[in-house]
């Protein structure tokens, strides 16, 4: 069989656990007898990031920048326990973050969805898009802690030297403190990210932020989504589509009202946890796309979900797992689609949809690794899988058609 050639190289940045050991099945078992593969490599496990002071992470996304498409495996954000137990010189930031800021980019997740599985929201019937704004928050803050009594203050000097000082807190005893900043320009990017992606997807925009209480910070995110979209006005009614701004609380208390459909705009941290919200009550974290999009056209898929530590540990000690691989595969499947898109090699669009169909059949066939066991209804499910028993199911159904 001749295989699908490639020109241009995808940026491939290895991750941690158990996905670590998914990345490679996928490849040998469904990418590599069938494309021509070319990537530039870069190993983001927490080991070689440690051994390189993070600068691994930096070298990938400017590789992103140069080549327009990368795929990422899921990697480790160390926490306390982490750093000992991977004997760290530093409690490294998260590299998603790090890349993130750097390419200035929106995330878009969406469900993948199959008839076996009902949402856990029964008013739901079609996915819900969850674009996530991927700069600043609490993933670019400044923290401290405090083992005494005092005042801490917010101090802005301006390049003109003008001074603004608030204070945030007198302490009488022990605290902590953390600072979280934005910039008008990415909130402004993030903003026609959107916008764009809603009228190329025929989607409405639900948008919600707490500026009742923070006037200042989500008061500009309100603000400048507004400014932003009176550019789209006219041709989000042209193609009959709406934006909405509502209150995060409010629109939490909607969403799960709804029938999906929708694209769910979200700040940082927002996005951070209602996709994870949104992926589980479709069916698995397993079962979630994403896309990092910067204002420039630059593309980043990856699996949405963690390194599935839990499994890695079963693995170290020899046992076989029924782990989940279809995020990941559908990380591979958008980068291949988007590289054969941008380098006009139809061929390779081509692969990537039918190895996405080839998934979704083995599933509506009733083959399912234990955690869509679980959520499926028992009549559709016909066969669980551990995770080499999935990829060679999947890898004989594409190989059929």
């Amino acid at each position: 069989m001749n295989k699908i050639p490639m020109t241009t190289p995808l940026v491939e940045m290895d991750g941690d656990e158990m996905t670590r050991i998914l990345w490679k099945k996928i490849k040998d078992t469904l990418i590599l007898p069938y494309v021509d593969l070319k990537t530039e490599y870069y190993d983001l496990g927490l080991p070689h990031r440690d051994e390189t002071n993070d600068q691994v992470t930096i070298d990938a996304a400017e590789a992103t920048r140069k080549y327009g498409v990368a795929v990422k495996c899921a990697t480790i954000t160390p926490n306390q326990q982490r750093m000992e137990e991977y004997n760290l010189h530093e409690m490294w930031k998260s590299p998603n973050g790090t890349i993130r800021a750097m390419l200035d980019g929106t995330v878009f997740r969406t469900p993948i969805v199959i008839d076996a599985i009902s949402p856990a929201v029964r008013s739901w019937k079609a996915p819900i898009t969850i674009a996530r704004h991927a700069y600043g928050d609490v993933y670019k803050n400044v923290e401290i802690r405090t083992d005494e009594g005092g005042t801490c203050e917010l101090v802005f000097t301006g390049d003109s030297g003008n001074v603004i000082r608030k204070t945030v807190q007198k302490l009488e005893g022990p605290g902590i403190f953390q600072g979280i900043h934005n910039k008008d320009a990415s909130i402004r990017s993030y903003a026609h990210a959107v916008f764009s992606y809603a009228l190329d997807t025929k989607q409405d925009v639900w948008f919600g932020a707490k500026d009742t209480i923070s006037k200042t910070y989500d008061g500009a995110f309100r603000e400048i989504m507004a400014e932003v979209f009176e550019e789209y006005k006219e041709r989000f009614e042209k193609a009959g589509i709406s934006y909405f701004y509502t209150l995060i609380d409010d629109a939490v208390a909607r969403v799960m009202r709804s029938e999906g459909g929708f694209i769910w705009a979200c700040k940082n941290y927002d996005g951070d946890v209602m996709s994870d919200m949104v992926a589980t009550a479709f069916g698995s974290l397993a079962m979630m796309t994403s896309v990092l999009v910067s204002p420039d056209g630059i593309y980043e898929y990856e699996a949405s979900h963690g390194t599935v530590t839990r499994h890695y540990y079963r693995y170290l000690k020899g046992e076989q797992t029924s782990t989940n691989p279809m995020a990941t595969i559908f990380a591979w499947t958008g980068a291949l689609k988007k590289r054969g898109e941008l380098d006009q090699i139809p061929e390779l669009t081509a692969f990537g949809s039918k190895l996405e169909q080839a998934c979704l059949n083995v599933l509506e066939q009733g083959i399912m690794t234990k955690d869509l066991v679980l959520l499926a209804d028992p009549a559709k499910v016909k066969r669980e899988v551990l995770t080499d028993d999935f990829l060679e199911a999947i890898r004989e159904e594409f190989e059929k058609n």
